[in-house]
């Protein structure tokens, strides 16, 4: 069971405020790798392709194939849940029996992983609209699931799926406190893959470094 009914996920980070506010302690947040500063972010950003959007013809998931295996039984997303978690408890096939999960995106902690979702910050259609539709599938494989960089959060289910496969020029994280974050990390993935932005996005995003 979630630690707060589903149906009022979008009043969650009043609740938690104010539950800080009394001492009560929230589990570690959410940290991918390898976050820029603002500053070298800001540099990567100006040395990226501006380009429009390319076609969606051809666009499949499983050309970006996830879960992988990483280590024994453990995939993509029991890895990531483990990272980003606090306290998870795995069973014998990895899959998290218990933990606690704070998403950065709108401050929400849930205490089961079916509540939530493994985003990747440059959404797999993103990708393949800014030059990935030419990668080879490995490549592509290796983008979906990369640990090594900021590509890969846990957070709330429902918020990712809000997000869907959109831009910065078209959705933030509830959180503004976390739009600083949220942009570095965008950039970087996008500056370590070779992928481009388009004008919106781009000012987009320099807005929300502008933030930090």
């Amino acid at each position: 069971m979630s630690t707060v009914n589903k149906a009022a996920r979008f009043s969650i980070p009043l609740l938690l405020a104010g539950a800080l506010t009394l001492g009560l302690t929230a589990p570690a947040q959410a940290t991918p790798p390898d976050i820029p500063s603002a500053t070298q972010a800001g540099a990567e950003l100006a040395a990226l392709t501006v380009a429009s959007e390319g076609s969606m013809t051809g666009y499949s998931r499983d050309k970006f194939p996830h879960w992988i295996t990483i280590s024994g039984t453990c995939n993509t997303r029991e890895t990531v849940l483990k990272r980003d978690g606090s306290n998870v408890v795995t069973d014998s096939s990895c899959a998290a029996v218990s933990g606690r999960w704070y998403s950065p995106y709108d401050g929400a902690t849930w205490s089961a992983a079916s509540d939530v979702d493994i985003d990747h910050i440059v959404p797999l259609a993103e990708a393949w609209r800014s030059g990935a539709s030419s990668w080879t599938t490995s490549r592509r494989q290796s983008f979906a699931n990369d640990l090594s960089g900021p590509q890969l959060i846990a957070v709330t289910d429902n918020v990712n799926q809000a997000k869907g496969d959109q831009d910065p020029a078209l959705w933030k994280p509830p959180l503004t406190s976390y739009w600083c974050t949220y942009a570095k990390m965008w950039v970087h993935t996008k500056y370590r893959w070779g992928l481009k932005v388009n004008s919106a996005e781009k000012s987009a995003l320099q807005s929300m470094l502008g933030r930090c």
